[in-house]
């Protein structure tokens, strides 16, 4: 650990017991099979071809099991029917038993986070009526691994007081994923929204549109001002198992999103970080589109961004190979503050800081010339070793919270003097 940092006593593993019921669909492989009667068909005629005791005692064991971590199975089974009914599949006539049975062959359960939770973002939380004197409650999210390796994020919720300690608000056992709210394919928007007593539940953004079918990764939550509004987005990339591109998520009270796609030429670059506010009348961004430098970009229309240019390039040795930011810029009294990443040997993931220039994020003013995290021999094994990597972190006064990922597995949080930071900037 830097001396820099504080280290907190808080440390998020993954656990393979947190569960979400995500849609299963088997299909014959291309050489069988018949294209008149697919795989669903035959599993639902197999279905309907049970004895009423038969399919009572089915329903009882799979709603009985889904109980012990999941609510509204009922619904869910029977909402998930309806998905597969619209397939084509011949339903016609089913009894409700039969529907929620159907439905239950047609899911399984999935370990959202069994091999990794890590990469975090933080921002202040949108209720702050009751934070104690000198204190802030956040809300953080978290990229998490599941089989397949397949990325959701998962939030947290926590306090960080005036004394430096912080403390996350354990998960509710229970997991949530959100339900499609709205989806606009003319406009490739989707709506998506938890129920209004999430909060009896732990919510999870889990990979719903064909853009993200292999995973939601990296998100850089932002509270964003802008003429007396404030909003939450966050900018992650959207894999599908071929190709990424990049997304933006809006929401004003985490109980509801947006998901739209960026456009222009830099939209499929990783990594974008949006200022929190307008700078100069204009929407920025921080990006690394060439997969080495990072580079600003300014834009009139916060979905569409084009060109940019270098704005931070590889100087010391702990960040040769290429440097991205660690989140949305802080604006601070001196200037917007950068937390970034550096790569350097057996790849090797820093992280240090930069100073822009307030008026004009062009001009760089400062760096750190040594990393202020760096991986510690006790913290370097995981699913990828050596990396220490953070996607945002929070200021309050001159103090700054940073949560981080290790080893591409857990996460971990710390504090530091932004006065100190500063200081070891050159």
């Amino acid at each position: 650990m830097n001396e820099l940092l504080t280290s907190t006593e808080v440390t998020l593993k993954p656990d393979p017991s947190r569960t979400i019921v995500r849609p299963f669909a088997p299909e014959y492989p291309g050489a069988f099979g018949d294209p008149a009667r697919p795989r669903a068909q035959v599993i639902v005629d197999r279905i309907l071809a049970m004895d009423e005791a038969a399919v009572a005692e089915e329903r009882r064991n799979v709603v009985q099991s889904l109980d012990e971590r999941h609510r509204d199975v009922d619904d869910m089974l029977l909402r998930r029917f309806h998905e597969v009914e619209a397939l084509d599949v011949a339903c016609d006539g089913v009894r409700t038993d039969q529907a929620m049975l159907i439905g239950a062959y047609f899911c399984e359960e999935y370990s959202y986070e069994a091999a990794a939770l890590f990469n975090p973002s933080i921002v202040l939380h949108p209720d702050q009526k009751d934070a104690p004197a000198g204190a802030v409650k956040f809300v953080m999210s978290l990229r998490a691994i599941g089989e397949g390796h397949v990325s959701s994020v998962t939030f947290r919720a926590g306090l960080w007081d005036a004394d430096d300690r912080v403390t996350v608000k354990d998960p509710r056992p229970i997991s949530v994923a959100p339900i499609i709210d709205q989806r606009d394919v003319e406009q490739d928007q989707t709506t998506l929204r938890w129920p209004n007593d999430v909060g009896s539940a732990t919510p999870v953004l889990f990979p719903l549109t064909p853009s993200q079918r292999q995973g939601i990764e990296d998100m850089r939550l932002v509270r964003f001002e802008d003429e007396g509004k404030t909003q939450y987005f966050g900018t992650y990339t959207a894999f599908n198992g071929l190709e990424a591109r990049s997304e933006l998520l809006e929401t004003d009270d985490f109980l509801t999103f947006n998901l739209r796609p960026m456009t222009g030429n830099a939209a499929a670059a990783k990594g974008m970080a949006l200022f929190p506010r307008k700078v100069g009348g204009r929407y920025a961004m921080l990006s690394r589109q060439d997969s080495e430098n990072i580079w600003l970009m300014m834009s009139d229309d916060i979905r569409h961004w084009e060109g940019g240019h270098k704005l931070i390039e590889p100087r010391y040795p702990w960040e040769f190979v290429q440097m991205g930011n660690c989140g949305s810029p802080i604006e601070i009294d001196e200037g917007w503050l950068v937390l970034t990443h550096g790569v350097g040997t057996v790849r090797n993931y820093c992280m240090g800081a930069a100073l822009l220039d307030k008026d004009d994020p062009s001009k760089v003013l400062a760096r750190t010339p040594r990393p202020i995290v760096e991986p510690s021999p006790g913290e370097r094994d995981g699913y990828v070793p050596n990396v220490v990597y953070s996607c945002g972190s929070l200021a309050n006064g001159r103090r700054l919270l940073l949560p981080y990922g290790v080893a591409d597995y857990f996460t971990t949080l710390a504090t530091l003097s932004i006065d100190d930071l500063l200081a070891a900037m050159v």
